[in-house]
Formats: structure tokens, sequence, C-alpha cells
């Protein structure tokens, strides 16, 4: 007859040896996990909503606003000139808050009723405000927190202006309080 064949070594470890391997193996994967970079924050390129301004004003020949001389705090998020709804151009200058909220300038020529229900995403009127030495209609859309302030153009040289966002009412205001005419030359 023969002799069995001894058992494996593997075969012959202890819950305790296993406890110690899993307890080395979790060292080394904390060891690698604190070692590798991660990123706290993403940081948004700067915009400059200045010169895209100036290069839309000239190229388009509109007497498009920006903001100017706003408080700390608001940073300049987004900047476009594109086409949009009803085919219509838009300029769109967008920023964050001090607050954290989003706020947007968006201006058109010869805005239809469509581009502005778009740009407040349908959002109704509430009322009007007062603000730049213009008359604002007030828009709140309902089950999303979008607030819109909105002036009509009054006469063929100017822009329908909307400014929009998460923000308040007040913070819309305030926003809209800054805007100046870039030149067109």
């Amino acid at each position: 007859m023969s002799t069995p064949a001894p058992r494996s070594s593997y075969a012959n470890g202890s819950v305790a040896n296993m406890v110690r391997s899993l307890l080395v193996i979790g060292v080394i994967v904390a060891a690698l996990i604190a070692i590798v970079p991660r990123v706290n924050s993403v940081s948004q390129p700067p915009v400059d909503v200045a010169g895209a301004s100036v290069e839309v004003a000239r190229t388009s020949g509109w007497p498009i606003d920006r903001p100017e001389a706003l408080p700390d705090g608001w940073k300049a998020t987004s900047v476009r000139y594109v086409r949009s709804t009803g085919g219509l151009m838009t300029w769109h200058a967008g920023y964050q808050s001090p607050t954290g909220n989003y706020v947007a300038v968006e201006q058109t020529k010869d805005a239809t009723d469509e581009w502005v229900a778009a740009q407040t995403n349908r959002a109704t009127q509430t009322g009007e405000v007062q603000a730049a030495g213009k008359t604002w209609g007030t828009y709140v859309r309902s089950g999303k927190v979008q607030n819109s302030l909105v002036h009509r153009a009054q006469s063929a040289a100017e822009l329908t202006t909307i400014v929009t966002g998460t923000g308040t009412f007040d913070e819309l205001t305030a926003f809209a309080e800054t805007l100046r005419p870039v030149p067109a030359s």
C-alpha cells in the first residue's frame, strides 16, 4: 500500500493567517489610494466677456450690453454668440453670483415671442420692475427655479434683453443695473 499524498500547505492555513493577509493587503491598498493624486475641485478657464463682447459688437453692428463693475464675487462662466430659436442670432454672457446662483444676459435683434419664451423656458409674466432706467417684465418659471427679467426693444435700434437664471430677483435686478452698451465701432 502506498501512503496518502501529503496535504498542500495552503490547506493548513488558519483563519488568523487569512486575517493577517487581508490586513496586509488592506494597508497596501490604503497606501496606494493615499499616494494617488486626486482633484479636489475643477476650476474653469477664465472667460473674457469684455473681449468677446467687443468682437460681437464689431462684427454684428449691434449695441450689445455687458455688465461692468460687478461687485466682488461675480465670476464669468460662459460667453457665446450663436443662432438660437427662430434662427435669431443671440448674444449670451453667463455668470455665477456670489451666492452661487447662475445669472445670464441674453440679447437679440427683432426678438419674437417664441424667442422670449425659449429664453425664459416658457415662464409666465408676473409683474414689472424698474432697473437701469428701463421697465423689465418679471417672469417666473413654474416647477423649476428660473427667474427672468425681460426688456423688450422699444425701437429698431434697440435689442431685446433678458436677464435670466437661478438668481433671486434682487440679484437679477442688481445685475441688470450693471449692464452697459458696448460700442459697435
